[in-house]
């Protein structure tokens, strides 16, 4: 019998992935919504609050915390305290300290608790991480530039503290470096371009490292929200034998020396969504908390610096 699941925060991202994977893959049954807008979903029920959703089903098996991270974790603590299984968006918290605390709840009330790092989920992205164990990499370098007017339109909890600014985005990339790479990646230096009138981000450029017997000898990000026309989600690696590995269109295709390995269909959340369910069904968790450390340290390292202000 397949376990009973409710969505907290019904906005893009949830309309867009989570409903569609949750249907297609048959992982879960989709029991109820808790929208504040009182945003609806065919016959089934919406809430406003997660409390209500939580007394009105108490049978409830599990829950997936769709909201802006700077709140998610109040209701991803109400849920685990409820006994519910949880799967968090990316950025799964605002602070390290916060996810921290939820992994240990976790562990005491025997549920799941799952931080999802969709962009880890693709095909390409598991085939760069077998092709570059045992290699010697010289070059790491990182184009991640997209239209924010585009994929976050009117969203005003991105410009506000806790709301990442373009690291929203950016941690994607991160979270394949941290998967794909067969070192740990650090911080060196950080500049963070700040709008006049936001308390996040709008671009960034990292210098990064590897441990000094990795032999890396140039390793940059570049973050933007300022892109127009063609956006850019590209993660280049040359290793020492001359082979270039090359991840596009954000971890979803790879090519190696020119010539296409793989192109996949979007199915992060497809792929997401197995997991949860293979997760929930044994009571385990999945917390991987790197990502988000080198978001942290990149603000720690960061010089500031104010551009142009924002507005929509």
């Amino acid at each position: 019998m397949k376990k009973t699941i409710g969505i907290v925060g019904v906005g893009k991202i949830a309309v867009d992935q989570h409903l569609p994977s949750i249907a297609e893959t048959g992982t879960f049954e989709l029991a109820a919504l808790v929208s504040q807008r009182g945003v609806t979903h065919g016959s089934v029920p919406t809430f406003r609050t997660q409390a209500e959703m939580l007394a009105a089903l108490p049978d409830l098996d599990a829950v997936a915390i769709c909201t802006p991270p700077d709140v998610r974790y109040g209701y991803v603590r109400e849920a685990l305290k409820a006994g519910k299984h949880v799967l968090m968006e990316k950025p799964p918290t605002a602070s390290l300290m916060e996810l921290d605390d939820l992994e240990k709840l976790a562990a005491s009330a025997g549920r799941t608790l799952f931080a999802t790092w969709h962009s880890q989920f693709n095909t390409a992205v598991d085939e760069a991480r077998a092709r570059l164990a045992g290699e010697r990499i010289t070059r790491v370098a990182v184009t991640w530039k997209e239209d924010v007017r585009r994929w976050h339109p009117g969203q005003e909890w991105i410009w506000q503290a806790g709301g990442f600014g373009v690291f929203d985005p950016g941690i994607n990339a991160i979270s394949i470096l941290t998967k794909a790479l067969p070192f740990a990646t650090f911080v060196s230096s950080a500049e963070l371009l700040f709008p006049a009138n936001r308390d996040t981000p709008i671009a960034a450029s990292l210098t990064m490292r590897a441990p000094a017997d990795a032999g890396v000898e140039s390793f940059t990000a570049e973050f933007d929200w300022r892109q127009e026309g063609e956006q850019t989600w590209t993660i280049d690696v040359e290793t020492a034998s001359g082979s270039r590995i090359v991840l596009t269109r954000g971890g979803t295709c790879l090519s190696v020396d020119g010539v296409s390995l793989v192109e996949e269909a979007d199915q992060e959340y497809r792929h997401i969504y197995r997991r949860f369910a293979a997760l929930a069904a044994s009571s385990s968790s999945d917390v991987d908390a790197a990502p988000l450390r080198i978001v942290a340290d990149s603000f720690l390292m960061g010089r500031r610096r104010v551009t142009d202000a924002f507005d929509w």
